[in-house]
């Protein structure tokens, strides 16, 4: 069965001087349908190719395609079913989300009929009179993301969009590309270096280190590599006497201090599962820490060294 890809790309690689290779021989392969994470390190390369991808650089562009079209003969046509918000929204402060979106309309000649399904998408629609200078960085990148989506792309690209957001952004930021996949078909590519948040949006990913794709497949895959392991603390009473009961069942266990206790255990294996285990041993459990052996992965992978 062929895979329809949103975004393909064949050994792309660019340069910004003879010595400085941005992006080297990068394959990317992005099913539609899925939300894509883009993720490496600050200055690995994904801003540029997100750029190369969108031909907001100068190139033959016979490398990539887009929605199944050599963006070489494409442009620009293919750009109205694509949606991009790379870098900071530019939006106008003195003026409403409406107001902004209906200016919009006016430079694109779009109804002003689509604003407010658009607005109620991401979350902005009771937001009246209120003018965007007011906004919180997490309603200001909504709104971005609408001026992105109001022409109703089949692809949506976004350059960090989570970069710089409090907890309660990233979780509204979250939710929205989630919403927007399952709810209106958008195919979502997205890029940042935080992987925790990479892991909880996306199905697919794209790892780059130094202009150079390092891992390319599903999370599914990726979080059941073969030795991906998680290290798990255990904050009890008396760690030395609660590791007496505990070691024939769990050999690995560790003492760290009187009251931590460390276990390395598969990535599949649910905490909870260990939890019981102690609980079967009237040992309480008063916290627990888990490290994901992913990010240590990931680290080893991207590690400049």
């Amino acid at each position: 069965m062929q895979i329809d890809y949103a975004i393909e790309t064949n050994n792309l690689s660019y340069s910004f001087s003879k010595l400085d290779k941005v992006v080297d021989n990068l394959s990317l392969q992005v099913p539609s349908g899925s939300i894509y994470g883009f993720l490496g390190p600050n200055g690995a390369g994904k801003t540029t190719t997100m750029k190369l991808i969108c031909g907001m650089l100068p190139g033959t562009y016979n490398n990539i395609s887009l929605l199944g079209r050599r963006l070489d003969e494409a442009v620009p046509e293919v750009f109205s079913e694509v949606g991009t918000l790379i870098e900071m929204p530019s939006l106008y402060l003195n003026l409403t989300a409406y107001d902004n979106l209906r200016h919009l309309c006016v430079l694109t000649g779009l109804d002003r009929s689509v604003i407010a399904p658009v607005l109620e998408t991401v979350g902005l629609a009771k937001t009246g009179k209120k003018l965007v200078k007011a906004f919180s960085l997490g309603m200001k990148q909504r709104l971005g993301i609408a001026t992105a989506i109001i022409h109703k792309p089949r692809l949506l690209m976004l350059d960090e969009p989570v970069n710089g957001l409090d907890p309660a952004g990233i979780v509204e930021i979250r939710n929205l590309l989630i919403r927007l996949k399952e709810e209106h078909g958008i195919t979502v590519f997205i890029s940042s270096h935080l992987l925790a948040e990479i892991e909880r949006t996306c199905d697919h990913i794209g790892i780059i280190h130094r202009g150079k794709l390092r891992y390319q497949g599903t999370m599914h895959d990726l979080t059941s590599r073969p030795g991906l392991s998680k290290e798990v603390q255990f904050l009890v009473e008396d760690a030395p006497a609660a590791a007496e009961k505990l070691l024939p069942i769990f050999p690995g266990l560790r003492v760290l201090n009187q009251r931590s206790l460390q276990l390395n255990i598969d990535e599949q294996t649910p905490v909870s599962e260990i939890n019981r285990k102690f609980v079967e041993l009237s040992i309480p459990v008063e916290g627990i820490d888990v490290k994901k052996g992913l990010e240590e992965w990931f680290m080893n992978l991207t590690n400049e060294k």
